[in-house]
């Protein structure tokens, strides 16, 4: 039972940190290096509410508002004039995470801080006692599923967006303006990306470096999607699963590499990956 429930938290949890990451592969075809350090910063948003001796739920909103102001700067200044060049933004963002990395080092320091978990204890299913948290970041993964496919589905936004991903010179033509849609994209990621970061806080210590242990999974499980949040989900729940497994019944270190190694894997035999073709 305890397995079974590893497996669906732990997808619950890559969904969450990959969801923003894909909004701007999905529509930019960057591969965002940044977005560990947005992850950073959520999770310094989580221990400046602590600090201030607020409720730890108030570190989420503020996390996606820092995100939003950062993704809105970085996209202006760094990424937009670089949309020609993928390469050279790839590089560009991924310099950008080390300069945040040494920027919040200088305002906090190295030394590693604990946030401690909004919810204590646990739930007994089945007889079986599991941890509270994890379980809410279930219904979290769900509802930020269910935001996005509302936002690209049902919104004037979503339609220009999706407009973009299946042909922007057609979208152009239509008068859609792909620079805002690209904006806002990234702006949604970033924000997605720094609330990631302050969910998993009460899981994991929080340091100048946390956001890049999450930045090889959830940039393969971006690859092997696509563009697609249901491929996300299943990519997730599928990869993730065998982390959990590998980890449970081989070795820990092994479980880690877990993800990156079936994904190539996949990406060698089905280049789509779990996207539609």
């Amino acid at each position: 039972m305890n397995l079974g429930l590893d497996v669906v938290t732990t997808a619950a949890i890559l969904f969450i940190v990959s969801a923003g990451l894909l909004m701007i592969f999905g529509v930019m075809k960057i591969i965002n290096f940044s977005h560990g350090a947005f992850l950073t910063m959520g999770g310094y948003a989580s221990v400046l509410v602590e600090h201030a001796g607020l409720n730890w739920w108030w570190g989420v909103p503020c996390a996606l508002a820092i995100g939003f102001v950062a993704g809105m700067t970085v996209e202006r200044f760094i990424v937009r004039p670089l949309y020609a060049r993928p390469l050279d933004a790839i590089l560009a963002t991924w310099g950008l995470g080390i300069i945040v990395g040494q920027l919040i080092t200088l305002a906090f320091g190295r030394g590693v801080q604990m946030v401690a978990s909004p919810v204590d204890g646990a739930i007994s299913l089945a007889g079986n006692q599991y941890s509270a948290y994890r379980l809410i970041l279930v219904g979290v993964a769900v509802l930020v599923a269910l935001a996005l496919g509302w936002m690209l589905n049902g919104t004037r936004l979503g339609l220009q967006t999706r407009a973009v991903i299946m042909n922007e010179a057609l979208a152009r033509g239509l008068g859609i303006s792909s620079s805002q849609v690209r904006f806002m994209t990234f702006c949604t990621g970033a924000a997605l990306a720094s609330a990631a970061g302050c969910l998993i806080t009460p899981l994991a210590s929080v340091d100048p470096n946390m956001g890049v242990p999450w930045i090889v999974g959830a940039f393969m499980l971006v690859l092997v999607s696509g563009s697609s949040l249901v491929s996300l989900a299943v990519a997730s729940v599928v990869l993730g699963g065998a982390q959990v497994l590998v980890s449970t019944f081989v070795n820990p270190v092994l479980g880690g590499l877990t993800i990156a190694v079936l994904a190539a894997l996949l990406l060698r035999v089905r280049p789509e990956g779990f996207a539609r073709g």
